[in-house]
């Protein structure tokens, strides 16, 4: 069993709201049947209220354009290993790409965004990179993502919130 928590913090760093998702992670050998489930769970409304693209036209012509992060974080939290790292590079039109991997093994759930478009994913140009937020907690948008992968791995999805 596994428990990945996101805080909400109030002024002076107060913690008011917590959500925690209670799961059986998936072992390394399942990462690729990982990286598909991802894939058939990434949809346009996980893109709704986040960061601008660069390219918004892109969302709904070039399948997984705008899911890189998310996907890419809700894959590192699903795995029961600790050997995963997150990196990232710009890629041809000076936009952050993100994937994980383990030594030289790449693991990028949205590659096929470049191929599509006959562009090869920057990961040669990779960094190790650290999750975008505050003590790098997980996004909410990722979150949800892993809810939809999960299905019956889910054990608990609970938000619980306190006075301040």
């Amino acid at each position: 069993m596994k428990e990945v928590k996101r805080h909400c913090y109030a002024k002076g760093n107060v913690i008011y709201k917590t959500r925690t998702i209670t799961f059986k992670p998936f072992v390394k050998f399942e990462i690729h049947n990982v990286m598909k489930l991802i894939q058939d769970n990434l949809t346009p409304d996980l893109l709704s209220g986040r960061k601008k693209v660069m390219y918004p036209d892109d969302v709904n012509k070039v399948k997984y354009y705008g899911h890189c992060y998310h996907a890419s974080q809700a894959l590192y939290y699903l795995m029961n290993t600790d050997q995963l790292k997150g990196y990232s590079a710009e890629d041809y039109r000076g936009e952050k790409h993100w994937w994980l991997q383990d030594g030289d093994q790449v693991f990028d759930v949205t590659s096929d965004q470049y191929h599509s478009v006959g562009q090869k994913p920057p990961h040669d140009r990779g960094k190790v990179t650290k999750w975008y937020g505050w003590q790098e907690r997980p996004q909410q948008i990722s979150l949800n993502l892993m809810a939809r992968v999960l299905k019956n791995r889910l054990i608990k999805d609970k938000e619980e919130k306190w006075d301040i």
